[in-house]
């Protein structure tokens, strides 16, 4: 027998079987050092720590906490279309700097180091010092305030998420230009990343000024191509070895 309250409770959303639900990243974490009086705080993340070719290009944003863009998240959970429009929306409501490591700076420091010293550019890179830093992953940066790391931050805190999408859309806008300098390797489409048509391009065409020296593929196709020597083309200069306050 069904009880009436039973019939008109209000039923649960369901999940697909093998479903997780994901919850969206939160202001947590800033909330509770603004009310401590830390404030501003930063988030930073990076984009390009996979990628066989052109630099990891890393973020830091402190959100205004009156006008945060709706909709931020992962930039990895987000469309290219949604990804850029939310870019346009951090532009115009948060501080902001993005910060570049090149191939050389990756070949010299390994890609960890690199990846850490452009995320630290990025914060000295404010329009103002942040008090703390909130950084995705296991790995704390040098910065002159104090930082918190967060495993998995990009899809926790707001912050992050933010960062994830200025770091994501410039290094994709990056790729797109430097597809135009070293036409055939489909940088446009696969940003550097090791998918077929890249080692495909690798194959045929040998490495770029923009390949990342010591990466395995890119090691192959200069043994194939240069198999005397096995010299790469002079690494692309520390053109993109900076940042950029927003």
């Amino acid at each position: 027998m069904i009880r009436d309250k039973d019939k008109t409770a209000p039923s649960k959303p369901k999940l697909g079987k093998g479903v997780i639900a994901i919850a969206p990243p939160s202001f947590r974490r800033e909330r509770a050092l603004l009310k401590r009086g830390v404030w501003p705080v930063a988030g930073c993340d990076e984009a390009g720590r996979g990628p066989l070719a052109g630099p990891v290009v890393a973020a830091a944003v402190v959100l205004d906490p009156k006008r945060i863009p709706k909709g931020l998240d992962d930039s990895k959970r987000l469309t290219a279309q949604k990804r850029e429009e939310l870019f346009e929306e951090i532009c115009a409501t948060a501080a902001f700097a993005v910060a570049y490591a090149s191939p050389a700076r990756i070949d010299r420091d390994n890609i960890l180091r690199a990846s850490l010293w452009a995320l630290a550019k990025a914060v000295h890179a404010l329009p103002v010092m942040p008090q703390h830093v909130l950084v995705d992953g296991r790995d704390k940066i040098a910065a002159r305030c104090d930082c918190d790391a967060v495993i998995g931050g990009d899809g926790l805190v707001l912050s992050i998420a933010a960062a994830s999408i200025i770091a994501k859309v410039s290094r994709d806008r990056l790729m797109r230009r430097l597809a135009e300098d070293c036409p055939g390797y489909g940088f446009e489409n696969h940003k550097g990343y090791g998918v077929p048509e890249h080692l495909a391009a690798l194959d045929r065409l040998g490495p770029s000024r923009h390949h990342r020296r010591f990466f395995a593929p890119v090691v192959a196709a200069r043994e194939k191509h240069h198999p005397e020597t096995a010299t790469l083309p002079a690494a692309a200069p520390d053109l993109f070895d900076g940042a950029s306050p927003g």
